[in-house]
Parts: C-alpha cells; sequence; structure tokens
C-alpha cells in the first residue's frame, strides 16, 4: 500500500464520541455463541484539528480515566483500540491517524473479570477507524474487522450490535478460511522502539462474513446482575479447567 493512493482527512476541526458496552458472554448453553451488552461503558471522547502554526502536526494524544486507568499503555501505536482503528484505516488506504488526534477513554469496564473488556476495546477501534476515515461501513463488514483482532465473536458481536444476540463463525472456503486466520501479530504488528509511522503499512484484508448474528429478543422485566470478583482471570485460563469432550448425555 502506497500513500500516494491514500485518501486525505477531513480537513475540518470535530468532535465526536463512542460508547460501547462491556458484554458478558458463554451464556446458558450458548457456549462461545451467546452475548448480551450491559449497562457500564467504555467511552471514547474523540477531537480532530486540523493543524496550525501555532499547533503544529502532532501524534495521537490519549488520556484514559477509570478502570485500568494505570495500567493501559497511552501510546497509540501500543493501546489496543488505537492499534484496532490504525489496522481499519489502512485496510482503507489511510497511512496514518490524522494529525493532532485527541482522544479520552473513559472506561467504567473492569480489566480480567469476564465482561468483555478486551472486546469493547477491540469494537471501539473499529467504531473509531470508521469515524475517522469516514467509511460508513455496515454493521457486517465492522464485525469482519472485529474478528481478524478477537475470533470469537459472541462478546463482540454484543458489543457492536447492542442487545441480546447469538452469533458464529461462517464456514469460508479455504482461500477467505486462510485469510481470516493469519496470526494476530500480521493484523496488529507490534511496534519496536525504532518504528516511525512507516511501519505495518500492508495489513491483511479480512475477508467478507466471517460473522453471522442474529438477535433475540429481551424481557424488560429480566435484569443482569453481576458480581465483579477482586481478582483478575485470563480468558485462556477460565477454559483450561473445562474438559476436551463432552458426552451426548452432557450435551
Amino acid at each position: 500500500m502506497s500513500s500516494s493512493s491514500s485518501h486525505p482527512m477531513p480537513a475540518s476541526p470535530r468532535s465526536f464520541s463512542i460508547r460501547v458496552p462491556a458484554t458478558s458472554a458463554n451464556i446458558g448453553p450458548g457456549f462461545d455463541v451467546v452475548g448480551l451488552s450491559l449497562s457500564l461503558s467504555l467511552t471514547l471522547t474523540v477531537t480532530v484539528s486540523p493543524p496550525t502554526e501555532a499547533d503544529p502536526p502532532r501524534p495521537p494524544l490519549i488520556t484514559y480515566s477509570g478502570e485500568g486507568a494505570d495500567e493501559v499503555p497511552l501510546d497509540a501505536y501500543k493501546n489496543l483500540t488505537t492499534r484496532v482503528a490504525l489496522y481499519v484505516l489502512r485496510c482503507h488506504n489511510f497511512p496514518r491517524f490524522p494529525h493532532n488526534l485527541t482522544l479520552h477513554c473513559a472506561n467504567e469496564i473492569p480489566f480480567g473479570r469476564g465482561l468483555g473488556s478486551s472486546g469493547a476495546a477491540v469494537v471501539a477501534g473499529v467504531l473509531l477507524g470508521d469515524a475517522l476515515g469516514g467509511l460508513a461501513l455496515p454493521t457486517a463488514r465492522m464485525l469482519d474487522f472485529c474478528l481478524m483482532v478477537e475470533r470469537h465473536p459472541d462478546n463482540v458481536t454484543a458489543a457492536l450490535v447492542g442487545g441480546f444476540v447469538g452469533s458464529y463463525l461462517r464456514e469460508l472456503d479455504p482461500a477467505a478460511t486462510d485469510a481470516a486466520s493469519v496470526p494476530l501479530s500480521e493484523v496488529l504488528p507490534e511496534y519496536p522502539p525504532d518504528a516511525g509511522e512507516g511501519w505495518g503499512m500492508d495489513p491483511p484484508q479480512p475477508p467478507q462474513g466471517i460473522g453471522h448474528y442474529v438477535r433475540f429478543g429481551w424481557s424488560p422485566s429480566i435484569k443482569a446482575l453481576a458480581i465483579i470478583p477482586r481478582f483478575e482471570l485470563s480468558t485462556a485460563k477460565a477454559r483450561s479447567v473445562l474438559p476436551a469432550e463432552y458426552s451426548r448425555k452432557d450435551l
């Protein structure tokens, strides 16, 4: 991808907000399928200003408050949300962030507690990339980008579309399966200390239609109550206690 074919970023100053809900997944028998959005949220407040003589071009400025504020990287090339946004932009021939991007993240979602904090960060990144580039991607296409980063669809789908949803990965043809299965290190390359803006300019494009979802009804009389432990537990570690196989009787 060359910068000569890139699109110009909108030049006028603008501000907008993005709100992504927490989620709970693996609900009831819907392991890896059923997800529910909740009232806690990750909110991005975004401002893009055109450079002036008094305020020359600068890298993205990130501030963070709330849950995880003392552990989230504030470097745009290390922060998960902005790395995902840059991936979306570069897949659409925007080689870099707009100049003078200011981003504040206000997070209510605890990390490592089963409330979809990483899924919310990924969805926020896709929505941010879409907004910065003025892409107007349809929901199904935004889900493709989410699933290139977060390979389980349950949390990210509920965070993206809201409500009570069932989601699954489609059976793709061999070429699309290979494209959707590239290592995460190729989708979101790590930036070494000496890397400049030109690092990672040729990201893998997501195939069309990686995932599909169905929205279910949810009775207003049913309320969700989350009991949040005081310790973190990774998804991989939590899943390691499950048996590798289940009997037909158990299923």
